[in-house]
């Protein structure tokens, strides 16, 4: 993974007939823009996934997809984020198939379990007043934290990302286990520490960090997956997520952050669709 905006600036190694894989939701972004143009020059196969029909990646790419999200409205990617991560999880499931590092049973039982996400989404739509509480809460803390494992770690930065934009609360996301290399000096009793912490191979580690969380008198939320026991009693504020396999996770623990997010932001008065200073395509660097 490479930020677009310093790729072309870190010599990088591209060979001729490496594929490249461009992610835009408006299909303007100049940075990217220009990491596809170097990598064109240096051979790369360039693939794009936009939302934005016949935008300028789109045409700048070799072949791609679009995500068909539908106009995105707010400046904060939401929608836009999800089918982004579903398309990626398709690529991922295609080549594997076709290098035959899956079986067939497995492949056509993620097809299915990826079916069933929009079900799935909506049963999270429902906790929505739950979390309207969570967010009343902590609408007036100037700082939160987010920690993930595995997959979940850039749910973490995703989730910290919207409360910035939209709330313009300092956040922060970490790999759960690195709290302990500088973050865990910032937690007391008024820290908020928003934990993504499902049922998965990382489940152990999360208990773990949420008792150090917990030692320091912080304050925790936890996405946990449906029917726990064990983190909830453990954490001040729970959300329940519907199971779903490892590696789609982030497409259902998103969900109830983008909501607190959304909530915080409306409680404090912020122009949810419109955040100060942010453009909804970054056409210049």
């Amino acid at each position: 993974m490479e930020y677009a905006s310093e790729f072309r600036y870190r010599n990088p190694i591209v060979r001729e007939g490496d594929v490249v894989i461009a992610i835009s939701q408006s299909g303007e972004t100049a940075d990217t823009l220009a990491a596809i143009e170097q990598a064109k020059s240096k051979g790369a196969i360039i693939f794009g996934v936009c939302n934005v029909v016949g935008s300028s990646i789109p045409r700048a790419t070799h072949a791609g997809a679009y995500t068909h999200a539908g106009p995105e409205i707010g400046v904060a990617s939401t929608k836009a984020f999800t089918a982004q991560l579903t398309v990626l999880n398709m690529i991922a499931l295609i080549v594997a198939e076709k290098k035959g590092t899956i079986t067939k049973q497995k492949f056509n039982e993620m097809l299915v379990e990826m079916e069933n996400l929009p079900a799935k989404i909506e049963k999270i739509l429902t906790l929505n007043d739950q979390i309207k509480k969570i967010a009343a809460e902590f609408k007036d803390s100037s700082n939160f934290l987010y920690l993930g494992r595995g997959y979940n770690f850039p749910v973490a930065l995703e989730g910290a990302l919207k409360l910035k934009e939209i709330s313009y609360i300092h956040a922060e996301g970490y790999p759960a286990a690195e709290m302990k290399h500088g973050p865990i000096a910032l937690i007391d009793a008024a820290m908020p520490v928003a934990f993504i912490a499902t049922k998965d191979s990382s489940y152990e580690k999360i208990v773990s960090n949420i008792q150090e969380v917990k030692a320091r008198k912080g304050r925790v939320i936890s996405i946990v997956t449906e029917g726990d026991t064990l983190i909830p009693k453990m954490s001040e504020f729970v959300i329940e997520v519907p199971a779903v396999t490892e590696s789609l996770v982030p497409l259902i623990s998103v969900v109830p952050l983008q909501l607190l997010s959304y909530h915080i932001a409306v409680m404090r008065g912020c122009n949810v669709d419109q955040p100060r200073n942010l453009a909804k395509s970054v056409t210049v660097e």
